[in-house]
């Protein structure tokens, strides 16, 4: 027998409602551990990107003022 053919004559509320519960329950710590690591991993993507783009921003100041310096 098929999953589907065993879905097939359940009630709807079975399919929809108390399998997904289910699944919630048993892998939900599961779940949540890897949309954490997920996270924490795309902010520290993110972190890692904005910082290098300030010391880009803060080199590029600093390297264009000493270029209008040594112009005088």
């Amino acid at each position: 027998m098929a999953v589907r053919e065993i879905l097939a004559g359940m009630p709807w509320w079975v399919r929809w409602v108390a399998i997904p519960a289910l699944v919630l329950l048993v892998f939900g710590g599961l779940i949540t551990s890897i949309l954490t690591v997920v996270i924490g991993l795309l902010f520290k993507v993110l972190l890692f990107v904005a910082l290098v783009a300030g010391l880009m921003y803060v080199v590029r100041k600093f390297s264009s003022s000493e270029r209008s310096r040594q112009d005088w």
